[in-house]
């Protein structure tokens, strides 16, 4: 079971604000959770293939091709400012 105390600590670590009204509704959430994957657990997964994703789609590779196309110099044409073959910007701070 997770505490209030452990609650704080991992919201302190993630950077997130919790008022400490909130603290006990995340420790029954996270224990709710925790006591979920412990059911899990007791499932029997002999037998059974991990997978990674289950839609049976695969990644479709290609091979990296540079195509030589007229789109660059109609941009550069178009645009207020330029540095050779660049587009000159404002810095953004």
């Amino acid at each position: 079971m997770i505490t209030k105390d452990e609650v704080a600590r991992i919201a302190r670590l993630a950077r997130i604000k919790l008022p400490d009204g909130e603290l006990e509704k995340y420790r029954t959430d996270l224990n709710k959770v925790l006591g979920y994957i412990e059911v899990l657990k007791t499932v029997n997964t002999d037998g059974v293939e991990p997978l990674a994703q289950v839609t049976g789609f695969e990644n479709i590779f290609r091979d990296d091709e540079v195509v030589e196309t007229e789109i660059a110099d109609e941009i550069l044409k178009i645009v207020p400012e330029t540095s050779g073959r660049f587009i000159r910007v404002k810095k953004v701070l």
